[in-house]
């Protein structure tokens, strides 16, 4: 009777630690699916829009940009290089991070 119950315990920790196991490892295989780099086709320079001389309505055209964050573009130029929307705070990091491919600032001769 004894090694009934020790034979019991010893399968239930085994199924427990089973799954237990199989949670970590579906936890480990989501975080990798998520930090794969995702392929988005980056324009070439030549397309992007420039953040300097640009009109509202031509920073419309980039990939997740709204009316509000591109009035803001227009607002606070001029710009040395594309970071100074996120330097200066005229767009949040989120922001940045999604339309930072599409966008590049040409600055006039001086």
């Amino acid at each position: 009777m004894q090694a009934r119950r020790q034979f019991a315990a010893i399968a239930v920790l085994a199924v427990c630690f089973a799954g237990a196991a199989n949670a970590a490892f579906a936890r480990a295989q989501s975080a990798a699916s998520r930090a794969a780099p995702k392929t988005k086709s980056i324009p070439p320079l030549e397309a992007r829009i420039d953040i300097n001389h640009a009109s509202a309505d031509e920073l419309l055209k980039v990939p997740g940009m709204t009316p509000s964050w591109a009035g803001r573009i227009v607002r606070f130029r001029p710009y040395r290089t594309e970071r100074d929307l996120l330097d200066r705070g005229v767009l949040p990091s989120d922001v940045y991070d999604r339309i930072k491919a599409h966008v590049i600032a040409h600055r006039d001769k001086e």
